[in-house]
């Protein structure tokens, strides 16, 4: 059965520029040797109080974190009744998340749906997904003391899964802004949702299995797709969760998983918190996000790209194609063209173009390293407004 990259409560978003590129994994050969034994096995006593101390408490991080996460129920009226018949929606494959509260009728009914939210800031801004708002008339907040809010809409944005909603009120906490740049694959992390109402917070662990990661689960020329990728258990309801670096720092909303089943499989995605505080500081002041727009179509490069253009590099975003009127053809940007870094930051993967150029503000200028024909020029490119806000 074919996997498929779920959003963790129930909806889709979508891609800055056109790319591609599947990423394939074959196990390794092993080599089979016959065995040595050169001296016999030596048995030593273990006492927990000799054990090497971890140098951070997952305890006081998820202490600091679970009062930040809080439980969204939202409400929707779908506008036409089903008469029976199956709705879009009941073969979505992201409904497992988003389960119905109510029976299938021939007349319209309310859909109930929920997911998890970060505090934002201490006058009552969430962030959220977009998918776990999406289309609702009636918001309600339960924070982690029980407390619970009407919140509304500020605004959304499809194209990253963002959305900021608003409570009335003030004190509220917040949660300590980690560094998603600095964050390392390997490092241990904390997933944090608030899936249902009578558990309130859940609380996983996990390591970083990668960055960047571009999936396509979103789709569309204007879509941001540089997840952070974990083995941190990410169930129903946790969608618009917080992922913590390992004191209790905000890395991320956690946003997806690979699943075939429509429960946790290994894999699950957040959106970086360098992305995150862009788009939403962008829709608290202006209603929406602001998005910057390069003009190109891209894909990761492979070796094959790499040897037809005879280039001895292996890592970088090859330019198919530039768009006319866009960013990159003011700058000079041709096809063909690999770009290996952005503001001195190496760019690997489409993921890592999408980001920075999405981290970036309309107007500002990014300077953009290419390597074109085995040499390595430097580009600033003055990022326009894209035209699909």
């Amino acid at each position: 059965m074919k996997q498929l990259f779920s959003l963790v409560g129930a909806g889709i978003v979508g891609g800055l520029i056109t790319f591609g590129g599947i990423f394939l994994f074959q196990p390794g050969q092993i080599a089979h040797q016959p065995a040595q034994i050169d001296t016999p096995a030596k048995f030593v006593n273990y006492s927990p109080e000799k054990a090497p101390a971890l140098p951070f408490d997952f305890a006081l991080a998820a202490e600091r974190a679970t009062p930040s996460v809080v439980h969204i129920t939202s409400i929707s009226n779908p506008s036409k009744a089903s008469s029976g018949k199956e709705s879009p929606r009941d073969r979505d494959p992201f409904r497992f998340f988003f389960g119905d509260e109510w029976p299938s009728s021939p007349y319209d009914q309310p859909r109930s749906g929920a997911g998890s939210g970060v505090i934002y800031s201490s006058d009552g801004y969430i962030v959220t997904n977009n998918h776990v708002v999406e289309g609702a008339t009636e918001i309600e907040v339960t924070l982690y003391d029980n407390r619970q809010f009407m919140a509304r809409i500020i605004g959304t944005d499809k194209k990253t899964d963002l959305a900021v909603i608003k409570i009335d009120g003030g004190n509220f906490p917040t949660l300590e802004m980690g560094d998603s740049d600095a964050a390392k694959i390997g490092e241990w992390v904390l997933a944090v949702g608030n899936p249902f109402d009578y558990l309130t917070s859940t609380v996983t662990a996990g390591i970083i299995s990668a960055k960047g990661r571009n999936i396509q689960l979103l789709g569309g020329q204007d879509a941001i797709e540089a997840f952070i990728q974990t083995d941190a258990a990410v169930n129903p309801g946790n969608s618009g969760g917080a992922l913590l670096d390992a004191s209790g720092k905000l890395l991320g909303i956690n946003t997806a998983i690979a699943t075939q089943t429509g429960v946790f499989q290994g894999y699950s995605f957040a959106i970086p918190v360098s992305l995150v505080t862009r788009i939403v500081d962008d829709i608290i002041e202006y209603g929406a996000y602001q998005r910057p727009y390069l003009g190109v179509h891209i894909s990761d490069l492979d070796n094959e790209d790499a040897q037809s253009l005879n280039l001895n590099i292996s890592q970088g975003v090859l330019i198919e194609d530039v768009l006319d009127g866009g960013s990159a053809q003011y700058a000079g940007i041709q096809a063909k063209d690999v770009i290996v870094k952005a503001d001195r930051r190496d760019i690997k993967t489409v993921g890592d173009l999408q980001e920075s150029v999405g981290r970036a503000r309309v107007g500002e200028t990014i300077n953009l390293t290419i390597n074109r024909k085995g040499k390595e020029i430097e580009l600033p490119v003055r990022l326009k407004a894209s035209e699909n806000q």
